[in-house]
């Protein structure tokens, strides 16, 4: 059997997080760290696999504690740790509300502080598998040219920040919702660059203070 301690560091779960973040684990790496360790049969990565095998996804974060003492290599302490974990993780999310961008409706009244703006702002807004936002950047304040709007700038935040897509916009100070050449070609770049890193993008939305326009 191999051990944890077997395998090479910059692979090992904790590790792993501590360099890249919590985003970029697997669901067995992350319950391998709450676990900490395995049997003496199983190391705690093939315990985590065992376990999330017994339970679908939806189903384990219900689980009792008797529910998982019943897996074999499980006791009462991490049986506890485990729906611990859970139960923090609802109280913390209740009342959040969620922000799901999907139309360019939606996108404008989220740059209500961009809109009337005099100067041009390209912003990311990066969404995980659900399109539920993860966070809004202004990658960019001036005219939109290839020297302000790069795709390494635009996709170093996506897999910063894990985004299974992303959607991308700017506003127009002079109020003309009709996108410019320039708008075009980078609009055809960045969807380029997004699918050779496998980040779609899901809409580019021009914004002026009263209307909105997809391109």
């Amino acid at each position: 059997m191999q051990k944890i301690k077997d395998i090479p560091k910059f692979d090992r779960p904790r590790e792993k997080m501590e360099k890249y973040g919590p985003g970029k684990l697997s669901d067995v790496e992350l319950l391998a760290i709450l676990l900490r360790t395995g049997t003496k049969d199983l190391n705690v990565l093939k315990l985590s696999q065992k376990i999330l095998q017994i339970f679908e996804k939806e189903k384990f974060v219900d689980a009792s504690i008797d529910d998982l003492k019943n897996i074999d290599g499980l006791g009462s302490a991490k049986a506890c740790e485990i729906i611990a974990c859970f139960e923090l993780g609802r109280r913390m999310l209740i009342g959040k509300k969620s922000s799901i961008l999907l139309s360019p409706k939606d996108v404008w009244e989220r740059m209500e502080d961009i809109r009337g703006s005099k100067k041009e702002h390209f912003v990311v807004f990066y969404l995980d598998s659900r399109n539920q936002e993860i966070q809004r950047e202004i990658i960019s304040v001036g005219t939109l040219n290839e020297s302000l709007v790069h795709p390494r700038e635009v996709f170093e935040g996506a897999i910063k920040n894990n985004a299974a897509s992303i959607i991308i916009a700017h506003n127009h100070p002079s109020g003309v919702l009709e996108p410019s050449q320039a708008d075009i070609e980078i609009t055809q770049k960045l969807v380029h660059a997004g699918k050779i890193l496998d980040i779609k993008i899901i809409n580019h939305v021009i914004i002026t203070k009263d209307s909105w326009f997809r391109i």
